[in-house]
């Protein structure tokens, strides 16, 4: 099991050191900048988009999650984030579609920034993981399915939250932070 823990952990490490700081920067700067975040993705990747919406929230940031009850129309000045290993996932490319309709940017996180999304995103982070489509060119992994891309990007996005906590710190303090924490548990 020791093996198996190291293996997983080195893996994520190789990957993470692999992305492009000036990437990561430019989505920090749209995040902070948007007016309103909507954030998107299907399956494990839209699950790891809600962890990010949560601790955008507890940041202060007015975060929305789409396909909620409660999510409201996208507007000119709001920025949709879709996360997508393939950057072609169907529902996200009409997302994508349908908020450059409307002037509200695009970001994507992905391991193929020249999918459909990529060509119609104003900013994108590159993750270069393995996808359950396990391409030629993607690293080789022990995980199974697109386990290697979703924990790639849960760690790159709360590192982005780190990132605008210590470039915005007035009133984001860890008792600030925890006082946004559910209380209704």
């Amino acid at each position: 099991m020791k093996n198996i823990i190291e293996t997983v952990a080195g893996e994520i490490s190789g990957v993470l050191h692999q992305i492009d700081e000036k990437e990561a920067t430019q989505l920090a700067n749209e995040l902070q900048s948007a007016k309103r975040i909507f954030i998107a993705g299907t399956g494990r990747s839209g699950l790891i988009g809600k962890v990010f919406a949560m601790r955008l929230m507890h940041s202060g940031y007015s975060v929305y999650v789409v396909g909620e009850t409660i999510t409201p129309s996208i507007e000119t000045d709001d920025l949709l984030l879709l996360i997508t290993g393939s950057g072609s996932t169907g529902s996200l490319v009409h997302y994508a579609k349908k908020a450059k309709e409307i002037d509200a940017k695009v970001a994507l996180v992905t391991t193929n920034k020249d999918a459909t999304i990529g060509q119609l995103a104003d900013s994108t982070v590159t993750i270069p993981a393995a996808t359950k489509k396990r391409l030629e060119t993607e690293p080789a992994t022990i995980q199974p399915l697109g386990s290697q891309f979703d924990q790639s990007a849960h760690l790159l996005l709360d590192a982005i939250v780190v990132y605008l906590l210590k470039q915005h710190p007035e009133g984001k303090s860890h008792t600030s932070l925890n006082q946004k924490h559910a209380n209704l548990e």
